[in-house]
């Protein structure tokens, strides 16, 4: 792995790997040595990207991370590029084999004392803010959320458009006088709650989907499940639903999924049905008017001190690029092996994208129970995927496939580092809440939205979300902290971006170093010390899975 102060050019993730991994781009011919081995470089690698460590022949295994990750298509030299052309995906077999796992928990006696000031619920939970959460059970009602999100974000400080406002004020009054558009700029400065009425209100936010009706009942179904789940996260304090009345997924299909999670649920939550009310006009009226009442009431919560243990942490991967497997991940997984040994609980979700590393977190299962119900989700998606013509095989983005992650197997491989090392206590189906202190694996598609969504819907009160290639991804009730692979992107995109994992690749930090950084932030926006960029700029993704085909 990387030594501090020392620059390298290559890296090699584990002894058995036949490929090296470019931290620097390297050009053609030029001489290489690692490990007391010489290299000469058949093409230029740019950073991120990987070279063969031997001459090989078609069909050769290549191995990366320790794993098999793909195979060689035809004849490659020894300095080589690994490219598309060259390298096809392929991955190991699994089964449960009952293996003795261990695990060497961190020295986590530094934190033994330390808290987060967190709202307290009523069943116990300790949220990381304090939202108002507006639920639509049908998409007929998103126009109704959107007239409702514009008055009450307006009026009440959590807007985020005023510059934007002001910019486009500014456009029109120069057109009108026929001046150039050139000399007027926005203020590329984040907006947030320096005007906030409600103090202890973090955020109003907006369930907006395109569901509820017109799909199969099962998709209404997993819906209702999906937005009750979100009414009893912790991180949310009062819920108003708006529903038209004729759709297929019930108000009443929806209340019985939230008491059925949680029979002693007591928040504030206030139902609107249209089809009831006297006009469009009185429906918005009347839902303002008893938000604003409920505004008032959890304005009273105020944060209180918990243990680290109440932290639930979801660990997520988006843009990635070949440093995400060396840096961001790698750090990341080290702050969940620490928030593991504080009794918290990690949610490492993505299936897709655990495609060629199963057999090692089968192995790490506390069970056969366990181990087998994460065998018979990777394999009954898996199946999903070629019934349609697809596989986990087509995950890759071509913005991956550019910054170097050429088969599922390589992304895979460092996308299974957020977890750790820790055993997995559970598994997880879709909307299936995490209730058991340590490692559980979520079952989500790996697109971003998708993932976040339900990551949250298990649970998490804060997502730690790494990229390479940057993504402004963000969830309506849980804090998404991203999380750079390398310092080029954080500087770049440094409005987006909370995190810089660069470091670890400059040879300035080690990855445990990296890890205890991350863990220090997500105390702080965990208490509401830092407020993350996703949250600043109001980016409240949410795409409920269908459990069709999404990878």
């Amino acid at each position: 792995m990387l030594e501090i102060g020392v620059k390298r050019l290559v890296i090699k993730m584990h002894p058995d790997d036949n490929v090296l991994v470019a931290l620097t781009d390297l050009t053609k011919g030029e001489s290489v040595t690692f490990e007391k081995e010489t290299f000469i470089l058949q093409d230029t690698i740019k950073a991120k990207h990987k070279f063969y460590t031997s001459d090989l022949k078609a069909g050769a295994e290549i191995i990366m991370y320790g794993v098999l990750v793909g195979k060689v298509q035809k004849d490659v030299a020894k300095g080589s590029l690994m490219t598309t052309e060259n390298l096809k995906h392929a991955a190991e077999p699994y089964q449960y084999r009952n293996v003795d796992f261990t695990w060497q928990a961190p020295d986590v006696s530094k934190y033994k004392d330390r808290t987060f000031k967190g709202y307290k619920r009523s069943d116990g939970r300790f949220g990381t803010a304090n939202y108002w959460l507006f639920v639509p059970t049908v998409f007929c009602e998103n126009r109704n959320l959107d007239v409702i999100r514009e008055a009450l974000h307006n009026e009440l400080g959590y807007s985020v458009s005023d510059k934007y406002t002001q910019y486009t004020h500014q456009l029109l009054e120069a057109y009108k006088k026929g001046d150039s558009l050139d000399a007027i700029d926005v203020q590329l400065t984040p907006d947030h709650t320096e005007n906030k009425v409600f103090k202890n209100v973090d955020g109003i936010k907006f369930l907006n989907h395109q569901g509820g009706c017109g799909g199969t009942r099962q998709d209404a179904s997993t819906l209702s499940a999906l937005l009750a789940s979100y009414a009893n996260h912790p991180n949310v304090a009062g819920i108003t639903v708006l529903s038209l009345g004729c759709q297929h997924l019930q108000v009443q299909d929806f209340t019985n999924d939230v008491k059925k999670q949680n029979p002693s649920f007591d928040k504030p939550l206030f139902i609107f049905e249209q089809q009831q009310s006297k006009s469009e006009e009185q429906l918005i009226a009347d839902a303002i008017k008893k938000t604003f009442e409920g505004l008032i009431e959890i304005n009273k919560q105020e944060r209180a001190p918990a243990p680290l243990s109440e932290l639930c942490l979801g660990v997520k991967c988006g843009g990635s690029d070949g440093f995400s497997g060396v840096s961001a991940n790698p750090a990341v997984g080290y702050t969940s092996d620490l928030l593991v040994a504080l009794g918290g609980k990690v949610l490492l979700a993505e299936f897709p994208e655990l495609c060629g590393v199963e057999q090692n977190l089968i192995d790490r299962c506390i069970s056969e129970p366990v181990a087998k119900k994460f065998i018979d989700l990777m394999q009954s998606y898996d199946a999903l995927a070629h019934k349609v013509g697809s596989g986990f095989h087509m995950n890759p983005s071509p913005g991956n496939i550019k910054d170097g992650l050429i088969t599922d197997a390589i992304k895979s491989a460092g996308a299974a580092k957020k977890g750790g090392t820790a055993p997995i206590v559970d598994v997880l189906d879709y909307t299936e809440p995490a209730t058991k202190s340590g490692l559980s694996l979520v079952c989500t598609p790996g697109n971003d939205v998708e993932a976040t969504t339900g990551k949250a819907a298990s649970g998490a009160t804060l997502i730690l979300f790494t990229t390479g290639l940057g993504t402004p991804t963000g969830n309506p009730v849980c804090p998404v902290i991203k999380v750079a692979t390398n310092s080029i992107l954080a500087q770049k995109m440094s409005d987006i971006i909370d995190i810089d994992c660069g470091p670890i690749i400059s040879g300035e930090k080690s990855i445990e170093e990296m890890g205890e950084d991350i863990l220090e932030y997500c105390i702080k926006a965990a208490s509401g010390e830092i407020i993350p960029k996703a949250v600043l700029l109001n980016q409240d993704d949410f795409i409920p899975w269908k459990r069709g085909v999404s990878l």
